[in-house]
């Protein structure tokens, strides 16, 4: 029966992590991991999030299953969070939210409910040159058509906003565009907020369907508003839209898979029809979703104090990833490496864009036991002050030679 089955590629992220995991030298520096790590190199579990889990610990709850549409406490602080508490849209009742296996759920759900309703019905998706590696696995998984449109300016390692803008404007009418809504992954490259609006200028233009992926809000700049910026003046606009949104990085519930999908409507009388349809899919891959990581992020969402205490958590985070891209700049240009390195401070968020070619990553890889993908993105996260040094050096190194 499994006789026709071809292999599948492998997937670069996790065979980059299986390389890593076998290399027991000393000098070892993962940079692949999208997960954060302080500056001992270990993973850490944000305070707000043991206390929240403390309180639910002395609550005694039981372990039942959630409704359909996941928890209130949750998809209702999530809604605020990403589009503000004084949002039009949720007042006017526009908005329907479904907790999601994280954003990678999130984003399936969206996939698959637009292959059944998209209009045109045969719009393609249209996902950014470079992307999150997962995101054409999705749509091709779903049944959609998946093409690309320009994003990185890979001589400048910037915005091609110029290209960008041609290929929206050049797509036909009514297209799906998938987004990044901040700390684009894996460029860490944004839209400022005059590029936003070109984008938004030229979707509108052209009747496309934004199809927004918000995986790193509030861990981008340590500001939760900054980092929805495009969301909102999106909503603003008037477009209809869906938002994936994680809460792996930014509470750092990474195993828990806890995320919301959101749906904008142009009135309230559509919420019912989207959000039957969106529970059936739900219920058709999930059945419901997980608790627990539900839980703990719903606590913070909804408990003022524990809120401003998250704040204060993805603050820090922020802060150090920050002053890593500001360090490894400063390294590579005290060492004199051949090229710009301004980019490692303009780009944003956990990842950098690197501008490394192949050959020199499999140079890092083999020689300096340096783990980084093979289009040269590199997890900022995983710089400390301990190993920075010997990253400045290994990468001067095998762009001088």
């Amino acid at each position: 029966y499994f006789d026709n089955v071809p292999q599948a590629p492998a997937d670069g992220i996790l065979q980059l992590s299986v390389l890593s995991k076998a290399d027991s030298n000393s000098r070892k520096v993962d940079l692949g991991v999208g997960a954060y790590r302080d500056d001992n190199g270990k993973p850490w579990v944000l305070p707000v999030v043991r206390k929240a889990e403390q309180q639910l610990a002395q609550e005694a709850g039981d372990h039942e299953y959630l409704g359909v549409g996941g928890l209130p406490a949750l998809t209702n602080g999530a809604q605020k969070l990403i589009f503000g508490a004084d949002s039009a849209a949720i007042r006017e009742q526009r908005v329907y939210s479904i907790q999601t296996i994280s954003g990678t759920g999130a984003n399936m759900v969206g996939a698959v409910f637009l292959k059944q309703f998209k209009q045109p019905t045969d719009a393609a998706v249209y996902i950014s040159k470079p992307t999150w590696g997962n995101h054409r696995n999705i749509f091709e998984t779903a049944g959609h058509e998946v093409r690309e449109y320009r994003y990185c300016n890979y001589s400048t390692l910037g915005l091609d906003i110029d290209g960008m803008l041609s290929d929206l404007r050049a797509a036909p009418r009514g297209q799906i565009i998938v987004l990044h809504a901040c700390a684009h992954n894996p460029t860490g490259i944004d839209p400022t907020a005059e590029q936003w609006a070109q984008i938004a200028d030229v979707m509108q233009e052209r009747a496309h369907f934004p199809f927004f992926d918000c995986a790193y809000q509030g861990f981008a700049t340590g500001n939760v508003d900054r980092d929805a910026y495009a969301i909102r003046l999106f909503v603003e606009r008037g477009f209809e839209l869906f938002v994936c949104e994680s809460f792996a990085k930014n509470m750092g519930l990474y195993g828990e898979r806890t995320g919301c999908l959101h749906a904008v409507v142009a009135s309230s009388a559509r919420v019912a029809a989207v959000s039957s349809q969106m529970n059936r899919l739900s219920r058709a891959t999930i059945s419901t979703a997980s608790a627990y990581g539900a839980k703990i992020a719903g606590k913070v969402l909804q408990d003022p104090e524990l809120y401003n205490e998250w704040i204060e958590n993805m603050e820090l985070m922020s802060a150090r990833i920050m002053d890593m891209r500001t360090q490894l700049r400063a390294r590579l240009e005290k060492l004199g490496t051949p090229g710009d390195w301004s980019h490692v401070t303009s780009q944003i968020g956990m990842f950098s864009f690197t501008g490394l070619n192949l050959a020199q990553v499999e140079r890092l890889r083999t020689e300096f036991h340096m783990y980084l993908t093979n289009d040269g993105r590199i997890s900022v996260a995983g710089l400390n002050t301990g190993n920075i040094d010997y990253v400045a050096m290994a990468i001067d190194n095998v762009v001088r030679n």
